[in-house]
Protein backbone atom coordinates (compact mmCIF):
# COMPACT_ATOMS: atom_id res chain seq x y z
CA UNK A 1 0.00 0.00 0.00
CA UNK A 2 1.50 3.65 -1.02
CA UNK A 3 2.15 6.01 1.33
CA UNK A 4 -0.41 8.80 1.59
CA UNK A 5 2.74 11.46 0.90
CA UNK A 6 3.27 9.70 -2.57
CA UNK A 7 -0.53 9.53 -4.06
CA UNK A 8 -0.33 13.21 -5.18
CA UNK A 9 3.23 12.10 -6.80
CA UNK A 10 1.80 9.18 -8.52
CA UNK A 11 -1.56 11.28 -9.57
CA UNK A 12 0.49 13.99 -10.66
CA UNK A 13 2.30 11.81 -13.06
CA UNK A 14 -0.54 9.37 -14.08
CA UNK A 15 -2.30 12.79 -15.26
CA UNK A 16 0.73 13.89 -17.26
CA UNK A 17 1.47 10.69 -19.03
CA UNK A 18 -2.07 10.53 -19.99
CA UNK A 19 -1.44 14.22 -21.21
CA UNK A 20 1.10 12.58 -23.13
CA UNK A 21 -0.60 10.05 -24.75
CA UNK A 22 -2.92 12.41 -26.02
CA UNK A 23 -0.14 14.50 -27.42
CA UNK A 24 1.72 11.47 -29.09
CA UNK A 25 -1.90 10.58 -30.54
CA UNK A 26 -2.18 13.90 -32.17
CA UNK A 27 1.39 14.25 -33.44
CA UNK A 28 2.36 13.01 -36.83
CA UNK A 29 5.63 12.45 -38.09
CA UNK A 30 6.60 14.35 -40.92
CA UNK A 31 9.16 11.88 -42.75
CA UNK A 32 7.00 8.07 -41.69
CA UNK A 33 3.40 10.12 -41.38
CA UNK A 34 3.23 7.74 -38.41
CA UNK A 35 1.92 9.43 -34.67
CA UNK A 36 5.10 10.13 -33.22
CA UNK A 37 5.59 11.38 -29.14
CA UNK A 38 6.68 14.94 -29.72
CA UNK A 39 5.54 17.32 -27.19
CA UNK A 40 6.14 20.53 -29.30
CA UNK A 41 3.67 22.05 -31.71
CA UNK A 42 5.32 23.10 -35.12
CA UNK A 43 4.45 26.63 -34.22
CA UNK A 44 7.16 26.41 -31.17
CA UNK A 45 9.52 24.68 -32.76
CA UNK A 46 9.46 27.50 -35.09
CA UNK A 47 9.63 29.45 -32.46
CA UNK A 48 12.42 27.89 -30.49
CA UNK A 49 14.30 27.74 -33.68
CA UNK A 50 14.55 31.87 -33.86
CA UNK A 51 15.38 31.90 -30.40
CA UNK A 52 18.50 29.65 -31.04
CA UNK A 53 19.48 31.02 -34.13
CA UNK A 54 20.00 34.07 -32.13
CA UNK A 55 21.70 32.31 -29.43
CA UNK A 56 24.08 30.42 -32.16
CA UNK A 57 24.91 33.63 -33.66
CA UNK A 58 26.47 35.07 -30.29
CA UNK A 59 28.81 32.17 -29.74
CA UNK A 60 29.69 31.85 -34.11
CA UNK A 61 30.07 34.87 -36.40
CA UNK A 62 28.36 34.99 -39.23
CA UNK A 63 31.28 34.65 -41.98
CA UNK A 64 31.00 38.48 -43.83
CA UNK A 65 30.86 36.39 -47.53
CA UNK A 66 27.33 37.46 -49.12
CA UNK A 67 28.44 35.80 -52.51
CA UNK A 68 29.32 32.65 -50.56
CA UNK A 69 26.68 33.16 -48.03
CA UNK A 70 23.91 33.10 -51.28
CA UNK A 71 25.87 30.18 -52.81
CA UNK A 72 25.69 28.13 -49.82
CA UNK A 73 21.61 29.20 -49.29
CA UNK A 74 20.97 28.27 -53.26
CA UNK A 75 22.15 25.48 -52.96
CA UNK A 76 20.60 24.41 -49.25
CA UNK A 77 17.00 25.75 -50.59
CA UNK A 78 16.83 23.35 -53.74
CA UNK A 79 17.29 20.13 -51.30
CA UNK A 80 15.07 21.41 -48.77
CA UNK A 81 12.12 22.40 -51.49
CA UNK A 82 12.60 18.75 -52.17
CA UNK A 83 12.38 17.66 -48.68
CA UNK A 84 9.38 16.00 -46.24
CA UNK A 85 9.14 19.46 -44.88
CA UNK A 86 9.39 22.33 -47.74
CA UNK A 87 5.98 24.25 -46.20
CA UNK A 88 8.80 25.40 -43.91
CA UNK A 89 10.93 28.24 -44.30
CA UNK A 90 15.02 27.38 -43.61
CA UNK A 91 17.81 29.66 -43.38
CA UNK A 92 21.27 28.24 -44.17
CA UNK A 93 24.59 30.04 -42.66
CA UNK A 94 28.15 29.40 -43.03
CA UNK A 95 29.60 30.65 -39.69
CA UNK A 96 33.23 32.13 -39.29
CA UNK A 97 34.84 29.52 -37.67
CA UNK A 98 37.44 26.47 -38.55
CA UNK A 99 36.00 24.19 -36.98
CA UNK A 100 35.04 21.18 -39.63
CA UNK A 101 31.21 20.63 -38.28
CA UNK A 102 28.21 21.24 -39.77
CA UNK A 103 24.59 21.08 -37.49
CA UNK A 104 20.79 21.86 -37.32
CA UNK A 105 18.25 23.84 -35.09
CA UNK A 106 14.96 22.89 -34.90
CA UNK A 107 12.56 24.74 -37.07
CA UNK A 108 14.83 24.68 -40.62
CA UNK A 109 18.02 26.47 -39.42
CA UNK A 110 21.29 24.77 -40.64
CA UNK A 111 24.39 26.08 -40.39
CA UNK A 112 28.03 24.99 -42.02
CA UNK A 113 31.23 26.30 -41.14
CA UNK A 114 34.32 27.57 -43.42
CA UNK A 115 36.44 25.41 -42.55
CA UNK A 116 33.82 22.44 -42.77
CA UNK A 117 33.56 24.42 -46.77
CA UNK A 118 37.56 24.52 -46.83
CA UNK A 119 37.83 20.69 -47.06
CA UNK A 120 34.93 19.99 -49.25
CA UNK A 121 35.60 19.87 -53.18
CA UNK A 122 32.24 19.72 -54.86
CA UNK A 123 29.26 21.21 -55.39
CA UNK A 124 27.48 17.72 -54.86
CA UNK A 125 29.26 17.26 -51.71
CA UNK A 126 28.18 20.65 -50.18
CA UNK A 127 24.63 19.11 -50.84
CA UNK A 128 25.69 16.03 -49.19
CA UNK A 129 26.31 17.74 -46.04
CA UNK A 130 23.64 20.08 -46.22
CA UNK A 131 20.97 17.36 -47.08
CA UNK A 132 22.03 15.50 -43.97
CA UNK A 133 21.62 17.95 -41.72
CA UNK A 134 18.01 19.02 -43.57
CA UNK A 135 17.74 14.98 -42.47
CA UNK A 136 17.77 15.97 -39.26
CA UNK A 137 15.21 19.04 -39.24
CA UNK A 138 12.51 16.93 -41.18
CA UNK A 139 12.78 14.23 -39.00
CA UNK A 140 12.59 16.73 -35.78
CA UNK A 141 15.36 14.79 -34.14
CA UNK A 142 15.85 17.78 -31.71
CA UNK A 143 12.30 17.86 -31.21
CA UNK A 144 12.34 14.56 -30.33
CA UNK A 145 15.25 14.06 -28.04
CA UNK A 146 13.99 16.69 -26.20
CA UNK A 147 10.57 15.32 -25.81
CA UNK A 148 12.60 12.07 -24.81
CA UNK A 149 14.90 14.20 -21.85
CA UNK A 150 11.07 15.30 -20.93
CA UNK A 151 9.49 11.67 -20.54
CA UNK A 152 12.69 10.82 -18.27
CA UNK A 153 12.62 14.02 -16.22
CA UNK A 154 8.94 13.87 -15.55
CA UNK A 155 9.37 12.57 -11.76
CA UNK A 156 11.99 14.92 -10.90
CA UNK A 157 10.33 17.83 -12.09
CA UNK A 158 7.07 16.86 -10.10
CA UNK A 159 9.12 16.02 -7.02
CA UNK A 160 11.28 18.95 -7.44
CA UNK A 161 7.47 20.96 -7.42
CA UNK A 162 8.91 23.33 -10.34
CA UNK A 163 6.48 26.17 -12.03
CA UNK A 164 6.51 27.40 -15.33
CA UNK A 165 8.17 25.90 -18.31
CA UNK A 166 11.19 24.47 -18.48
CA UNK A 167 11.13 23.56 -22.16
CA UNK A 168 13.54 26.11 -23.43
CA UNK A 169 16.48 25.45 -20.89
CA UNK A 170 15.89 21.49 -21.59
CA UNK A 171 15.79 21.92 -25.09
CA UNK A 172 19.31 24.26 -24.73
CA UNK A 173 20.73 21.58 -23.26
CA UNK A 174 19.85 18.63 -25.83
CA UNK A 175 20.71 20.91 -28.55
CA UNK A 176 24.01 21.91 -27.17
CA UNK A 177 25.14 17.97 -27.02
CA UNK A 178 23.90 17.59 -30.36
CA UNK A 179 26.08 20.43 -31.81
CA UNK A 180 29.40 18.59 -30.04
CA UNK A 181 28.60 15.02 -30.13
CA UNK A 182 25.83 14.12 -33.15
CA UNK A 183 22.15 13.41 -32.67
CA UNK A 184 22.98 9.54 -31.55
CA UNK A 185 23.74 6.81 -33.48
CA UNK A 186 19.50 5.85 -34.49
CA UNK A 187 19.01 9.77 -35.41
CA UNK A 188 22.22 10.11 -37.94
CA UNK A 189 21.70 7.14 -39.66
CA UNK A 190 18.12 8.17 -40.23
CA UNK A 191 19.56 11.46 -41.11
CA UNK A 192 21.86 9.66 -43.85
CA UNK A 193 18.71 8.08 -45.24
CA UNK A 194 16.98 11.50 -45.83
CA UNK A 195 20.27 13.43 -46.71
CA UNK A 196 20.46 10.50 -49.72
CA UNK A 197 16.73 11.13 -50.77
CA UNK A 198 17.22 14.55 -50.86
CA UNK A 199 20.07 14.67 -52.85
CA UNK A 200 18.38 12.00 -55.47
CA UNK A 201 15.31 14.21 -55.87
CA UNK A 202 17.42 17.31 -56.15
CA UNK A 203 19.65 15.77 -59.26
CA UNK A 204 22.44 15.19 -56.73
CA UNK A 205 24.62 11.48 -57.33
CA UNK A 206 23.85 10.50 -53.73
CA UNK A 207 27.31 8.70 -54.17
CA UNK A 208 29.00 12.14 -52.43
CA UNK A 209 28.13 11.10 -49.28
CA UNK A 210 30.64 8.50 -50.09
CA UNK A 211 33.00 11.38 -50.58
CA UNK A 212 32.44 13.48 -47.89
CA UNK A 213 32.73 10.22 -45.73
CA UNK A 214 36.42 9.46 -47.02
CA UNK A 215 36.95 13.50 -45.91
CA UNK A 216 36.05 13.11 -42.41
CA UNK A 217 37.19 9.78 -42.02
CA UNK A 218 40.81 11.03 -43.29
CA UNK A 219 40.24 14.70 -41.27
CA UNK A 220 40.03 12.28 -38.01
CA UNK A 221 42.57 9.72 -39.20
CA UNK A 222 44.89 13.10 -39.31
CA UNK A 223 43.95 14.69 -36.52
CA UNK A 224 44.23 11.55 -33.91
CA UNK A 225 48.07 10.84 -35.73
CA UNK A 226 48.82 14.66 -34.80
CA UNK A 227 47.32 15.06 -31.95
CA UNK A 228 49.12 11.82 -30.52
CA UNK A 229 52.47 13.21 -31.64
CA UNK A 230 51.95 16.70 -30.41
CA UNK A 231 50.66 15.25 -26.90
CA UNK A 232 47.16 17.26 -27.42
CA UNK A 233 43.37 16.17 -27.28
CA UNK A 234 42.28 15.16 -30.64
CA UNK A 235 39.48 17.38 -31.68
CA UNK A 236 37.26 15.41 -34.17
CA UNK A 237 34.85 16.26 -35.89
CA UNK A 238 31.36 14.92 -34.35
CA UNK A 239 28.06 13.43 -36.41
CA UNK A 240 27.78 13.69 -39.56
CA UNK A 241 27.93 10.28 -41.27
CA UNK A 242 30.36 9.31 -38.30
CA UNK A 243 28.50 6.33 -37.86
CA UNK A 244 29.82 4.61 -41.10
CA UNK A 245 33.09 3.63 -42.64
CA UNK A 246 33.27 4.55 -46.45
CA UNK A 247 32.68 0.92 -47.32
CA UNK A 248 29.66 0.41 -44.81
CA UNK A 249 27.18 -1.82 -46.76
CA UNK A 250 24.35 -0.29 -44.73
CA UNK A 251 24.79 3.07 -46.34
CA UNK A 252 25.42 1.58 -49.59
CA UNK A 253 22.26 0.30 -49.02
CA UNK A 254 20.86 4.10 -48.33
CA UNK A 255 22.61 4.94 -51.87
CA UNK A 256 20.94 2.65 -53.63
CA UNK A 257 17.45 3.42 -52.49
CA UNK A 258 17.93 7.00 -53.05
CA UNK A 259 18.78 6.39 -56.68
CA UNK A 260 15.54 5.28 -56.78
CA UNK A 261 13.86 8.60 -56.44
CA UNK A 262 16.04 9.92 -59.60
CA UNK A 263 13.86 12.18 -61.94
CA UNK A 264 16.66 12.61 -64.57
CA UNK A 265 20.00 11.80 -64.84
CA UNK A 266 22.11 13.83 -62.45
CA UNK A 267 24.12 16.80 -62.80
CA UNK A 268 28.00 16.91 -62.84
CA UNK A 269 29.23 17.57 -59.29
CA UNK A 270 30.81 20.93 -60.57
CA UNK A 271 34.59 20.64 -59.06
CA UNK A 272 35.20 23.88 -60.72
CA UNK A 273 32.88 26.45 -59.82
CA UNK A 274 32.95 25.02 -55.93
CA UNK A 275 36.59 25.81 -56.00
CA UNK A 276 36.28 29.09 -57.08
CA UNK A 277 33.76 29.87 -54.53
CA UNK A 278 36.31 28.96 -52.39
CA UNK A 279 39.00 31.43 -53.25
CA UNK A 280 40.02 33.85 -50.92
CA UNK A 281 38.18 32.36 -48.40
CA UNK A 282 39.72 32.54 -44.60
CA UNK A 283 41.59 29.25 -43.86
CA UNK A 284 42.29 28.53 -40.10
CA UNK A 285 42.25 31.20 -37.37
CA UNK A 286 40.71 34.65 -38.50
CA UNK A 287 41.75 38.18 -38.25
CA UNK A 288 39.92 38.24 -35.07
CA UNK A 289 41.64 35.12 -33.37
CA UNK A 290 45.43 36.38 -34.71
CA UNK A 291 47.45 34.66 -36.94
CA UNK A 292 50.71 32.37 -36.01
CA UNK A 293 53.07 32.61 -38.84
CA UNK A 294 56.27 30.07 -38.27
CA UNK A 295 57.09 30.87 -34.27
CA UNK A 296 55.55 34.51 -35.15
CA UNK A 297 51.98 35.39 -33.60
CA UNK A 298 50.51 38.44 -35.38
CA UNK A 299 47.09 40.22 -33.93
CA UNK A 300 45.99 43.19 -35.82
CA UNK A 301 42.78 44.21 -33.79
CA UNK A 302 44.56 43.84 -30.64
CA UNK A 303 47.97 45.40 -32.52
CA UNK A 304 50.64 42.89 -31.14
CA UNK A 305 53.13 40.88 -32.03
CA UNK A 306 55.05 37.99 -29.59
CA UNK A 307 57.45 35.52 -30.94
CA UNK A 308 57.80 31.98 -29.17
CA UNK A 309 60.49 29.65 -29.12
CA UNK A 310 61.88 27.68 -31.53
CA UNK A 311 60.41 24.03 -32.21
CA UNK A 312 57.50 25.08 -29.27
CA UNK A 313 53.87 24.21 -30.62
CA UNK A 314 51.30 26.95 -30.51
CA UNK A 315 47.83 26.36 -30.40
CA UNK A 316 45.77 29.49 -30.83
CA UNK A 317 42.49 29.15 -28.16
CA UNK A 318 39.70 31.34 -28.39
CA UNK A 319 40.37 32.25 -24.93
CA UNK A 320 44.31 31.89 -24.99
CA UNK A 321 47.63 31.21 -26.47
CA UNK A 322 49.29 28.00 -25.23
CA UNK A 323 52.72 26.55 -26.66
CA UNK A 324 53.97 23.56 -25.71
CA UNK A 325 57.57 22.25 -25.55
CA UNK A 326 59.62 20.21 -28.12
CA UNK A 327 59.69 17.13 -25.60
CA UNK A 328 55.83 18.05 -24.13
CA UNK A 329 57.41 18.51 -20.89
CA UNK A 330 56.90 22.18 -20.77
CA UNK A 331 53.82 24.66 -21.01
CA UNK A 332 53.34 28.34 -21.63
CA UNK A 333 50.01 30.27 -21.80
CA UNK A 334 49.29 33.96 -22.76
CA UNK A 335 46.13 35.43 -21.77
CA UNK A 336 44.87 39.03 -23.00
CA UNK A 337 42.81 40.81 -20.79
CA UNK A 338 41.08 44.49 -20.80
CA UNK A 339 43.17 46.94 -18.11
CA UNK A 340 40.68 48.06 -15.29
CA UNK A 341 40.37 51.66 -14.55
CA UNK A 342 42.57 52.67 -11.69
CA UNK A 343 44.79 49.21 -11.53
CA UNK A 344 48.18 49.60 -12.61
CA UNK A 345 50.45 46.85 -13.85
CA UNK A 346 51.90 45.85 -9.63
CA UNK A 347 48.45 45.91 -8.74
CA UNK A 348 47.07 43.03 -11.49
CA UNK A 349 50.27 41.26 -10.78
CA UNK A 350 49.10 40.88 -7.19
CA UNK A 351 45.85 40.24 -7.41
CA UNK A 352 46.11 37.10 -10.26
CA UNK A 353 49.60 35.55 -8.72
CA UNK A 354 49.47 36.90 -4.84
CA UNK A 355 50.43 39.81 -2.67
CA UNK A 356 52.77 37.45 -1.51
CA UNK A 357 55.06 36.92 -4.21
CA UNK A 358 55.42 40.75 -5.37
CA UNK A 359 58.23 41.28 -3.30
CA UNK A 360 60.19 38.77 -5.43
CA UNK A 361 58.65 40.53 -8.60
CA UNK A 362 60.85 42.96 -10.82
CA UNK A 363 60.06 45.00 -13.66
CA UNK A 364 60.40 43.44 -17.31
CA UNK A 365 63.53 43.94 -19.23
CA UNK A 366 61.70 44.62 -22.65
CA UNK A 367 60.14 46.95 -24.53
CA UNK A 368 56.98 47.02 -22.62
CA UNK A 369 56.23 48.01 -19.04
CA UNK A 370 55.50 45.23 -16.87
CA UNK A 371 56.49 42.71 -13.75
CA UNK A 372 57.84 38.79 -14.02
CA UNK A 373 58.51 36.09 -11.05
CA UNK A 374 57.63 32.92 -9.73
CA UNK A 375 54.54 31.95 -8.13
CA UNK A 376 53.21 28.49 -7.25
CA UNK A 377 50.88 27.54 -10.93
CA UNK A 378 49.01 24.61 -11.30
CA UNK A 379 49.54 23.01 -14.05
CA UNK A 380 49.28 19.88 -16.74
CA UNK A 381 52.20 18.24 -14.83
CA UNK A 382 50.62 19.16 -11.11
CA UNK A 383 51.37 22.10 -8.87
CA UNK A 384 54.52 23.46 -10.09
CA UNK A 385 56.76 26.95 -9.18
CA UNK A 386 56.81 28.99 -12.53
CA UNK A 387 57.72 31.81 -14.59
CA UNK A 388 54.46 34.37 -14.63
CA UNK A 389 54.26 38.15 -15.91
CA UNK A 390 52.24 40.91 -16.55
CA UNK A 391 52.95 42.94 -18.64
CA UNK A 392 50.53 46.27 -20.35
CA UNK A 393 50.04 47.36 -23.88
CA UNK A 394 47.77 49.66 -25.03
CA UNK A 395 44.52 49.08 -23.34
CA UNK A 396 45.70 45.05 -22.30
CA UNK A 397 47.08 43.61 -19.91
CA UNK A 398 48.95 40.14 -21.50
CA UNK A 399 49.37 37.82 -18.48
CA UNK A 400 51.74 34.95 -19.13
CA UNK A 401 52.44 31.94 -16.69
CA UNK A 402 54.94 29.02 -18.22
CA UNK A 403 55.72 25.84 -15.73
CA UNK A 404 57.74 22.23 -16.42
CA UNK A 405 57.50 19.02 -15.57
CA UNK A 406 60.89 18.48 -13.50
CA UNK A 407 59.59 21.75 -11.72
CA UNK A 408 63.03 23.45 -12.57
CA UNK A 409 62.21 26.55 -13.73
CA UNK A 410 65.36 27.21 -14.80
CA UNK A 411 65.53 24.81 -17.33
CA UNK A 412 63.08 27.32 -19.48
CA UNK A 413 63.39 30.22 -17.89
CA UNK A 414 65.68 32.02 -20.76
CA UNK A 415 62.80 31.12 -23.57
CA UNK A 416 60.20 32.32 -21.71
CA UNK A 417 61.65 35.88 -20.85
CA UNK A 418 62.63 36.17 -24.13
CA UNK A 419 58.81 35.57 -25.49
CA UNK A 420 57.53 37.85 -22.65
CA UNK A 421 60.08 40.66 -23.78
CA UNK A 422 58.75 40.09 -27.04
CA UNK A 423 56.06 41.69 -26.51
CA UNK A 424 55.15 44.98 -28.81
CA UNK A 425 53.40 46.59 -31.29
CA UNK A 426 52.79 45.63 -34.31
CA UNK A 427 55.26 47.69 -37.03
CA UNK A 428 53.58 49.37 -40.74
CA UNK A 429 55.36 45.66 -42.54
CA UNK A 430 53.68 43.67 -39.83
CA UNK A 431 49.95 43.98 -40.34
CA UNK A 432 50.24 42.60 -43.55
CA UNK A 433 51.44 39.80 -41.64
CA UNK A 434 48.59 39.51 -39.58
CA UNK A 435 46.06 39.19 -42.15
CA UNK A 436 44.61 35.42 -42.36
CA UNK A 437 45.70 33.02 -44.24
CA UNK A 438 43.68 32.34 -47.44
CA UNK A 439 42.74 29.48 -49.95
CA UNK A 440 44.16 29.76 -52.94
CA UNK A 441 43.82 28.07 -55.83
CA UNK A 442 47.24 26.35 -58.07
CA UNK A 443 47.60 24.60 -60.85
CA UNK A 444 49.93 21.67 -60.91
CA UNK A 445 52.86 21.46 -62.92
CA UNK A 446 55.05 18.47 -64.33
CA UNK A 447 57.89 17.49 -61.51
CA UNK A 448 55.82 19.22 -59.05
CA UNK A 449 55.04 16.71 -55.54
CA UNK A 450 53.42 17.15 -52.38
CA UNK A 451 56.27 18.59 -50.71
CA UNK A 452 57.43 20.87 -52.84
CA UNK A 453 53.93 22.16 -53.27
CA UNK A 454 54.04 22.66 -49.60
CA UNK A 455 57.23 24.56 -48.78
CA UNK A 456 55.47 27.24 -51.26
CA UNK A 457 52.36 27.42 -48.71
CA UNK A 458 51.87 29.09 -45.48
CA UNK A 459 51.04 25.58 -43.55
CA UNK A 460 53.15 25.54 -40.61
CA UNK A 461 52.93 22.60 -39.17
CA UNK A 462 53.04 18.73 -41.02
CA UNK A 463 52.49 21.06 -44.27
CA UNK A 464 52.85 17.99 -47.18
CA UNK A 465 50.24 15.96 -44.93
CA UNK A 466 47.47 18.87 -44.63
CA UNK A 467 47.84 19.98 -48.07
CA UNK A 468 47.06 16.24 -49.25
CA UNK A 469 44.14 16.71 -46.74
CA UNK A 470 42.70 19.40 -47.76
CA UNK A 471 42.69 17.93 -51.48
CA UNK A 472 41.26 15.04 -50.79
CA UNK A 473 44.29 12.80 -51.16
CA UNK A 474 45.34 12.00 -47.39
CA UNK A 475 47.25 9.78 -46.64
CA UNK A 476 48.95 8.61 -50.29
CA UNK A 477 47.11 10.43 -53.01
CA UNK A 478 48.74 11.07 -56.55
CA UNK A 479 49.11 14.16 -58.30
CA UNK A 480 48.50 14.30 -61.56
CA UNK A 481 50.00 17.27 -64.04
CA UNK A 482 47.34 20.34 -65.24
CA UNK A 483 45.04 19.54 -62.27
CA UNK A 484 43.88 22.18 -59.81
CA UNK A 485 44.62 22.02 -56.31
CA UNK A 486 43.30 24.20 -52.99
CA UNK A 487 46.72 25.70 -51.22
CA UNK A 488 46.83 28.48 -48.67
CA UNK A 489 48.98 31.94 -48.88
Amino acid sequence: MLSRAYRPLIIAFLLTASALAGLAACATNPVTGEPDLVLMSQGEELALGREYDKEVLKQYRKLDDPPLQAYVNRIGQRLASRSHRSDIQYHFTVLDSSEVNAFALPGGYVYITRGMLAYLDTDAELAAVLGHEIGHVTARHAVRQHTTSTVIGLIGSIVSARTGSGAANDLSNVLGLAIVRGYGREHELEADRLGAEYLARSGYDPEAMLQVIRVLKAQEQYEIAAAEQEGRDANVYHGLFSTHPDNDQRLQTVIQAANSQRTRPYQSANRSGYLQQLKGLTFGPGEQDGVLRGRDFYHRPLNFTLRFPERWRVENLPDRLVAVGPEKDSVMAVRVRPVKTGQDVRTVYGELFGSENLSSARPVQGRTPGYTGLAALRTPFGNRTGRVAVLRLGNHDFVFAAANQSNRIGDIDPQVLATQNSLRPLTTAEQRLAQPKRIQLIHVKAGDTWDSLARQSAFTYHASEQLRLLNGRFPDGRLAPGETLKTIH
